[in-house]
């Protein structure tokens, strides 16, 4: 499946200098104490190649279990009108990821949900985390929800 949510016109604020300090400490937090979470939820480092740097990108990133394993993370930027930069990083290096996750490092494939699948995760998020159907109501784009699948050695 391609990456493919555009952005919107509208939606609250994007994400800015404070978030991205506040999110280097928070993947500091998390290689530190091996695993957890930040705001409530499971946390895990999205490590990524940036899409027209080349350069490594590490951000922190709310999880939910994966219906047949793996992770689902979902590109909210909090309700901003555009995709947050890492959606992009996957778009353009969907081989290219790792996670860090209770201690461990785990390479993974990237796949952007669509139709049935993407509706049946939605419900399972917005169930464990009513914030995003905020988010949602921010914002005109439908927000991306993204299947990390662990890749075989």
């Amino acid at each position: 499946m391609s990456f493919d949510t555009r952005n919107g016109t509208r939606g609250a604020r994007q994400p800015g200098a404070v978030v991205r300090w506040v999110n280097k400490l928070v993947v500091r937090q998390i290689r530190r104490k091996k695993g957890g979470g930040f705001g409530g939820m499971n946390t895990l480092v999205l490590n990524t190649i940036g899409s027209k740097s080349g350069a490594e990108r590490a951000t922190p990133v709310g999880w939910f279990p994966g219906k047949d394993g793996g992770w689902l993370i979902v590109a909210s930027a909090a309700g901003a009108p555009r995709n947050p930069a890492w959606y992009y990083n996957l778009a353009a290096h969907p081989e290219r990821v790792h996670i860090e996750t209770g201690g461990q490092k785990t390479a993974v494939t990237a796949k952007e949900l669509h139709g049935p699948q993407r509706d049946e995760a939605w419900r399972q998020i917005v169930s464990a985390a009513p914030r995003f159907a905020e988010y949602q109501e921010k914002t005109d784009r439908e927000l991306p929800i993204i299947h990390l699948v662990p890749r075989s050695a």
